[in-house]
C-alpha cells in the first residue's frame, strides 16, 4: 500500500484570466496534519474543492488514496470527509437528527453505534436533542466535524473549521483532532492561525495561487533569511513609520504593542534602529533578538514572492 493520501500533480483551476490554484504540485503522507495557510484569495479553498471533486481542475491531475481523482470519485468520496466553511447543518434538526441525516446520504443503515461513539467524542451526548439553530459555534463546528466523521473517512478536509470559534471551543476542537491523528487519519486543513499551523506536521504556504513551501513548521522558520529583532516603545506606529525608512533594515512587521524588524545584520540594524528612534525622542522600552515565528517566516516570504515579477 502507498504511503502518500494524496498526490497532487501540476493541479491547476482558473475562472476565465483569474488563476487560482497554479500548477500545484504536493504529496501529503497517510497519517499526517497537513496545512494551507495564506492570505484571502491564496487558493486554499478552491485546493480543498478540487481535491474532494467539488470543483473540476483545469490541467493537471490528483491521486487519493492510490485512486485517480478524475476516473474513481464515487469511490474516493466514500472515503473522504469535506468540512466546508459554510458547512450546511440543519437548524431545524436536533444534534441526533443532523448526524442521522448525514449517515443516510452515506448510505448508512447501522449507524446508531456510530452516532453514540462520535456524541461522545465531541462532547454533544448532553446536548443531542438540541435544535442545531440553537447551538454555540462551538458546538455548532463539532457537530459539523461529527457529520464529516460518521461514514468513518480515511482523509478529512477541514476549510478553516475554526475561524469565528472561541477560544475554548478552538481548544476542544483541536483535542478532538489530536486523537483523530491517533486514529491514523489525514487530516488536511487550512487556517488563518498560524498557531493552529504550528501544531501540523508540515505547512503549505499559498500565495496567488501558488505552493511557496511545504515543510515542517520548524524547516520553513529556518528558511527564512535575516535576524529578527523585536522592538517595544511607545508610540509604536510612529516607530514603524521611521523604521520603515532605514535601509539596514529589509522589513518592518506590526504586531500588536510590538515591532519585529528583519536585518541582514543584527548589530547594524540595532544602531539604526537605536539611532532613528532617539532622534525621533521615542523611548525603546526593550530591544533583542528574538527566534523567527512562523508568522515572520510567512510574511517574509509572501512580501519576497509578492515583489519578484510574474507573468501575466
Amino acid at each position: 500500500m502507498s504511503e502518500s493520501a494524496i498526490e497532487i500533480a501540476g493541479l491547476s483551476k482558473s475562472y476565465g484570466k483569474v488563476e487560482a490554484v497554479r500548477d500545484l504540485r504536493l504529496t501529503v503522507q497517510r497519517n499526517e496534519m497537513f496545512a494551507l495557510v495564506g492570505p484571502d484569495g491564496a487558493g486554499k479553498t478552491t485546493t480543498l474543492r478540487l481535491l474532494c471533486g467539488v470543483l473540476s481542475p483545469t490541467t493537471g491531475s490528483a491521486r487519493i488514496l492510490g485512486h485517480d481523482l478524475s476516473k474513481d470519485l464515487a469511490w474516493i468520496k466514500e472515503r473522504i470527509g469535506y468540512l466546508s466553511q459554510r458547512f450546511s447543518l440543519y437548524g431545524d434538526l436536533t444534534v441526533d437528527e443532523n448526524i442521522e441525516f448525514f449517515a443516510r446520504i452515506h448510505g448508512l443503515r447501522d449507524f446508531a453505534a456510530r452516532r453514540e461513539e462520535l456524541l461522545s467524542f465531541t462532547r454533544l451526548l448532553p446536548f443531542r436533542s438540541r435544535l442545531a439553530d440553537r447551538l454555540s459555534g462551538g458546538m455548532r463546528q463539532k457537530l459539523a466535524l461529527a457529520c464529516t466523521l460518521v461514514h468513518r473517512p480515511q482523509i478529512i478536509l477541514l476549510d478553516e473549521p475554526t475561524t469565528g470559534v472561541d477560544p475554548v471551543s478552538r481548544r476542544d476542537f483541536w483535542i478532538i483532532l489530536s486523537r483523530l491523528l491517533s486514529e491514523g487519519i489525514t487530516i488536511v486543513m487550512t487556517t488563518p492561525y498560524l498557531d493552529e499551523a504550528e501544531r501540523a506536521t508540515r505547512v503549505g504556504l499559498m500565495n496567488r495561487g501558488r505552493l511557496m513551501a511545504a515543510e515542517s513548521p520548524a524547516r520553513i522558520k529556518e528558511i527564512m533569511k535575516g535576524t529578527v529583532l523585536e522592538i517595544v516603545c511607545p508610540d509604536i506606529r510612529r516607530a514603524s513609520a521611521l523604521v520603515k525608512a532605514l535601509p539596514a533594515l529589509r522589513e518592518v512587521q506590526l504586531f500588536g504593542d510590538r515591532l519585529n524588524v528583519v536585518t541582514d545584520d543584527a548589530a547594524r540594524g540595532e544602531d539604526a534602529v537605536r539611532q532613528a528612534l532617539a532622534a525621533a525622542q521615542i523611548e525603546i522600552l526593550s530591544l533583542r533578538v528574538v527566534p523567527p515565528t512562523l508568522e515572520n517566516a510567512f510574511i517574509s516570504l509572501i512580501r519576497n514572492e509578492s515583489e519578484e515579477p510574474h507573468e501575466s
